[in-house]
């Protein structure tokens, strides 16, 4: 059988459907890594990762006869992709199964923040409505969202608000080709010509901190900025200010830096709509994702192609 190492938590389902198949030696957190990497290191063809723990440059130099990095994610940032294609290492991801899901929650989170919805069901339960009724939320329709990043998730989310009248607009360091929507030259450009700003390109070193206390101010009082990509790309504490001193009016957020810890000042936040990573939390594109990986693993070590390989890497792309 052929040995993988496993750096990251995965479902049961897929875990159990590889061992039928695979040997599979579990470095999610070991205790003596130099000891088990001595021992089976020069066996591991493959490597199976996650979207936020995956393979540095140093484990994946120290496997001799690494041939795949399997990713349980769409995103890759977790994974040195890089040092990883050096080596002529493969590295597979996720995408499409996933981006009807994280594409609808991106679309909930800007309908809850507009609409207050987190806020009403907590006035409600609160018995507040007995003592009269909340204040006035925000329409979307006709509002400006700016999306930063217009990849698949971006444009699965531009179809979703075209429904609702919202106008759209981007920002992307790729050409698009002929689109409906206007382009910006700059996230600043795109940020003050926007009403709320979706945060959709990829993560990474390249995009930590992109959205800054200059983009948020840009954004202005009555904006709202929404989050389903990565934590990092948010300058946090930039955000958390913003909120507190109302330069931005709201926030959506699935995804934070640092996480699972959250700021105590964001969840203390009545404008906040706050989710723990769900974007893709479904039974249904967890099986799909899940399908992908064994699917290339099964390509790869049938000699075929794989079916979703990340593409080579050098620049951060949305």
């Amino acid at each position: 059988m052929v040995d993988l190492l496993q750096v990251s938590v995965l479902p049961p389902f897929l875990t159990e459907r590889l061992a039928q198949e695979y040997t599979i030696h579990d470095f999610i957190d070991p205790a003596e890594p130099d000891k088990l990497l001595d021992a089976v290191g020069p066996q591991i063809r493959g490597i199976l990762a996650g979207g936020m723990k995956g393979p540095n440059a140093n484990l994946i130099n120290q496997l001799e006869n690494l041939a795949i990095i399997a990713s349980f994610s769409v995103g890759f940032d977790a994974t040195d992709v890089v040092a990883a294609q050096k080596r002529g290492v493969i590295v597979t991801h996720t995408p499409e199964v996933l981006t009807g899901d994280v594409a609808d929650l991106a679309m909930t989170l800007i309908l809850m923040t507009s609409r207050r919805i987190g806020e009403a069901e907590r006035y409600l339960r609160a018995g507040k409505w007995l003592q009269g009724r909340m204040d006035l939320a925000t329409t979307v329709r006709g509002r400006r969202l700016g999306i930063l990043g217009l990849g698949r998730i971006g444009r699965a989310v531009a179809r979703r608000a075209e429904v609702f009248g919202i106008n759209i607009a981007y920002h992307d360091i790729k050409p698009m080709g002929d689109l409906p929507y206007r382009s910006y030259p700059t996230l600043l450009d795109l940020a003050e010509a926007s009403d709320m700003l979706l945060v959709a390109c990829e993560g990474g070193e390249a995009t930590r901190g992109l959205v800054d206390a200059s983009v948020l101010e840009a954004l202005g009082p009555d904006g709202l900025l929404i989050n389903t990509a990565r934590g990092p790309i948010v300058d946090q504490p930039a955000l958390v200010a913003a909120l507190q001193n109302g330069r931005i009016a709201g926030a959506g957020l699935d995804v934070f830096d640092g996480e699972p810890e959250v700021p105590a000042a964001l969840i203390e936040m009545e404008n906040v709509v706050l989710t723990p990573h769900i974007a893709s939390s479904t039974n249904e594109t967890r099986r799909a994702m899940g399908d992908l990986v064994y699917d290339n693993l099964r390509a790869h070590f049938d000699g075929k192609p794989v079916l979703t390989p990340v593409p080579p890497q050098g620049n951060v792309q949305s």
